[in-house]
C-alpha cells in the first residue's frame, strides 16, 4: 500500500521536478552547445556541468545553514537559474554558453540536494520509501519524455525547463517545516544521533565507494549501448527511455518488499545481470541485449541510490548534505570516468572484459563493505528481539520478593511467617505446627505483617509478595 500526505506529496513532486528539470537541462545545455563546438568537445562541456551539480550538492549544506535555510534562499536559486537557462538559449559563445551551463547546473544541485532532504524528512521511517523514489524519478523521466515529445528545440524548451525549475523551488521550499528553517531542522535531526554514528559513517563510505563502482560500470554499459548505435548495429530512439521509468517504479515495488529487506540482494542480480550483458555484447551477442539490460539496470541503479542515502541521512551528522550524496556520487563518477570509460570501450574486446570483471569484483566487495548481504531486521523481528530484552532485564521472583521483604521492613521470624503462609493454602494451625510455634503467634506476626505491606487479606499479600 501506498499513501501520502501532504508534506510527502510535495517532497515527491520536488525530487521529481528535480529529476525532470535536471536532465532536461542536460540533454538542452548538450543540443544548443553542439551547435558551436565538436562531438568531442560536447563530451568536455557535459562533465563541466555535471561537476558543477555536485559542487552545488555538496554546498547546499553550508550555504542553507548560513542563509538560516530562508525559503527566499530557493527563489533566489531559480531565479539565477532561470536566468542562466535563457542565457545557453540565446549566447552564440560556445564560452559563455560554457559558463552558464555551470551556473545552472550548479544552482540546480542545490535545489536537488534540498529537495532531497525534504523527501528524507517527508518519508523517514516510512514503509514506502523506495516506491516514492522510484515514483518521483519515473515522473520526472515521464515529463522529460513528454516535453522532449510535444515541446519544439529551442526558446519553447528553455520556457518549459524555467517553469520546471520555478516549480522545483515552490516544491522544495513547501517541504520546509512551518516555522523551522531546514538548516534548523538539520540541527536538530544531528543532536538525535544513535550511540552506533561510528559505524553509521562507515557504512556511509562504503555505500558511497558502491555508487562510485556501480556508477562506473553502468556507465561502461552505457557507452556499450553507444557504440553500438554509432555504428548502426541498433537505433536508440527516444520512447525507450520510458523502460527507464518503469524500471524505476518496478524497483521501487521490489526494494520495499518486507521493509527493504531484500533490497542489497535486489541490487546485486541487477548488477550480475548488467555484468553478464557487458560480456555478451563485447563477446558478439545482439546489442540490444545490452539496450535492454541498460534501462532496465539505469532505472534500478537510480531508485538504488536515492533510497539507500534517503534512508541513511536522517542518521548522519549532516543529515541535509547527506540526502542526496547517491545522485552526488553518480554525477561525480559521470564527471570524471566517462571519457576514460569511452576509451575502454574502444580499446577492444578483451580490455572491456577484463575492467567488466575486475569491476564486479570491487564492486560485490563494496556490497559486502556496506552490509548489503546481511537481512536486517523487520517490525516484527525487532519487536521479538525488544521483548527479549525486556524479558532478560526484568527481575527474577527471587529478587521481587526479597525487595519486597527490604521494602516492607520485615523482621526475620516475619518473613519466615510470609513465606509459610503464602506458599500455600494451609489452615493457619497447621503453619503453626510447622513453624513450631503457637497459632496466636502466627496471627500476631500476621496482623504485622498486614499493617507493614498494606495489605489486608492473605490473597492480597501473596499476590504481593509474588508481584502479580
Amino acid at each position: 500500500m501506498f499513501s501520502v500526505d501532504k508534506q510527502s506529496l510535495q517532497s515527491l513532486s520536488a525530487l521529481a521536478l528535480f529529476t525532470f528539470a535536471f536532465l532536461g537541462s542536460e540533454f538542452f545545455f548538450d543540443s544548443r552547445i553542439g551547435l558551436l563546438i565538436s562531438a568531442e568537445g560536447v563530451v568536455g562541456a557535459q562533465a563541466m556541468i555535471l561537476g558543477a551539480s555536485v559542487v552545488g550538492f555538496l554546498a547546499y549544506a553550508p550555504i542553507s545553514k548560513l542563509a538560516g535555510g530562508r525559503r527566499a534562499l530557493r527563489a533566489v536559486e531559480a531565479v539565477g537559474a532561470i536566468a542562466a537557462l535563457v542565457t545557453i538559449a540565446v549566447a552564440e559563445s560556445a564560452l559563455a554558453m560554457q559558463i552558464a551551463g555551470c551556473i545552472t547546473f550548479f544552482l540546480l544541485g542545490s535545489l536537488g540536494a534540498e529537495a532531497h532532504w525534504s523527501m528524507a524528512r517527508a518519508f523517514e521511517g516510512s514503509p514506502s520509501l523506495a516506491k516514492g523514489a522510484g515514483a518521483a524519478y519515473a515522473a520526472g523521466i515521464l515529463l522529460q519524455f513528454l516535453s522532449n515529445q510535444f515541446v519544439p528545440a529551442g526558446m519553447a524548451d528553455a520556457a518549459v525547463l524555467c517553469v520546471g525549475v520555478a516549480a522545483l523551488a515552490v516544491f522544495a521550499a513547501a517541504g520546509e517545516h512551518d516555522g523551522e528553517s531546514a538548516g534548523q531542522a538539520a540541527v536538530d535531526s544531528s543532536q538525535q544521533i544513535t550511540p552506533g554514528g561510528a559505524k553509521t559513517a562507515i557504512r556511509a563510505v562504503w555505500l558511497l565507494a558502491l555508487v562510485v563502482l556501480l556508477a562506473c560500470m553502468f556507465s561502461t554499459l552505457d557507452n556499450v549501448v553507444t557504440l553500438a548505435n554509432a555504428q548502426g548495429s541498433i537505433s536508440v530512439e527516444t520512447w525507450p527511455r520510458l523502460f527507464l521509468a518503469a524500471s524505476g517504479l518496478a524497483a521501487g515495488v521490489l526494494f520495499d518488499i518486507r521493509e527493504r529487506r531484500y533490497m542489497g540482494f535486489i541490487m546485486f542480480a541487477v548488477t550480475v545481470l548488467s555484468t553478464i550483458s557487458i560480456l555478451a555484447v563485447e563477446a558478439g551477442a545482439s546489442p540490444v541485449i545490452g539496450l535492454i539490460v541498460f534501462y532496465v539496470s539505469s532505472g534500478f541503479f537510480v531508485t538504488f541510490f536515492t533510497t539507500t542515502f534517503l534512508q541513511l541521512a536522517p542518521r548522519m551528522r549532516t543529515p541535509q548534505l547527506w540526502a542526496g550524496m547517491g545522485r552526488a556520487a553518480n554525477n561525480l563518477c559521470a564527471f570524471t570516468v566517462s571519457g576514460v570509460s569511452m576509451m575502454l570501450t574502444q580499446s577492444g574486446i578483451a580490455a572491456v572484459m577484463i575492467a567488466s570483471l575486475i569491476l564486479f569484483v570491487l564492486v560485490s566487495v563494496a556490497f559486502v563493505g556496506a552490509g548489503l548481504f546481511r537481512l536486517p531486521s523487520t517490525v516484527e523481528e525487532r519487536e521479538a528481539i525488544q521483548a527479549g530484552l525486556a524479558a532478560a532485564a526484568a527481575p527474577t521472583p527471587e529478587e521481587v520478593q526479597a525487595e519486597f521483604i527490604s521494602r516492607s521492613g520485615l523482621t526475620p521470624r516475619e518473613e519466615e511467617v510470609l513465606r509459610a503462609v503464602t506458599a500455600d493454602e494451609r489452615p493457619l494451625k497447621q503453619v503453626a505446627d510447622d513453624l513450631g510455634i503457637s497459632l496466636r503467634m502466627v496471627q500476631r506476626h500476621l496482623t504485622n505483617i498486614y499493617s507493614k505491606t498494606d495489605t489486608q487479606t492473605r490473597a492480597g499479600l501473596t499476590r504481593a509478595f509474588f508481584g502479580k
